[in-house]
């Protein structure tokens, strides 16, 4: 068995480098954990970018997939999902300051959705966080075979039909739906997200 002490009483080396890695380990823990939750403490911000999604926001396009407003036609009725930010519409500022705005926009027959799903959607429109609940990963792809997404990192595999249930994978949570409703044919932010958006770890 290691010794904790060496002959005059003192912590021995390996002891003491074991307890510095410890509290190093801790301290990056802690200072991961704030910044997780400053990222998650978007609405309290100056900046308008990293402002969580507001109420009328409207959603625009991740860069590169395609330019513009998502309208309610540009959601095929099945999938697959658009990823979007928020835009305020008077402004035309996009909330792409934080990668925590990031949000999964889908269409589907309303007849399909689940109770729970309903109550945030509209015309079979929801919207989630498309960030990962298990480490942070961007949930960006499609699963014909599933009917579903999932996040590009780990594969869990999420349900948007019934309220983003996991499906398999290592997520611990269902994604957070952030409520919505259509406009004049174009899906707008109707809430705040219905819960804490990112990563358990």
């Amino acid at each position: 068995m290691r010794g904790t002490r060496n002959g005059a009483g003192a912590p021995c080396a390996a002891c003491r480098a074991e307890s510095e890695w410890a509290r190093a380990r801790r301290s990056f823990l802690r200072a991961a954990l704030a910044v997780d939750d400053t990222a998650d403490a978007g609405a309290a911000s100056s900046d308008p970018t990293s402002l969580r999604p507001q109420p009328g926001d409207h959603f625009a396009y991740v860069p590169g997939d395609k330019e513009g407003e998502v309208k309610v036609d540009d959601l095929p009725v099945g999938g697959p999902q658009v990823l979007a930010y928020p835009m305020d519409p008077k402004s035309g500022v996009v909330r792409d300051g934080s990668r925590f705005n990031m949000v999964i926009l889908m269409r589907f027959d309303p007849a399909v959705l689940s109770e729970e799903t309903r109550a945030h959607a509209d015309d079979g429109v929801v919207a989630y966080t498309a960030v990962c609940t298990h480490q942070g990963c961007p949930v960006s792809m499609w699963s014909t075979e599933r009917n579903a997404v999932f996040c590009s990192c780990h594969g869990s595999i999420f349900d948007l039909k019934d309220g983003a249930e996991v499906l398999d994978g290592p997520a611990p949570r269902p994604l957070p739906a952030l409520p919505v409703k259509i406009e004049n044919g174009v899906p707008t932010v109707a809430g705040a997200f219905t819960g804490r958006v990112g990563s358990e770890i």
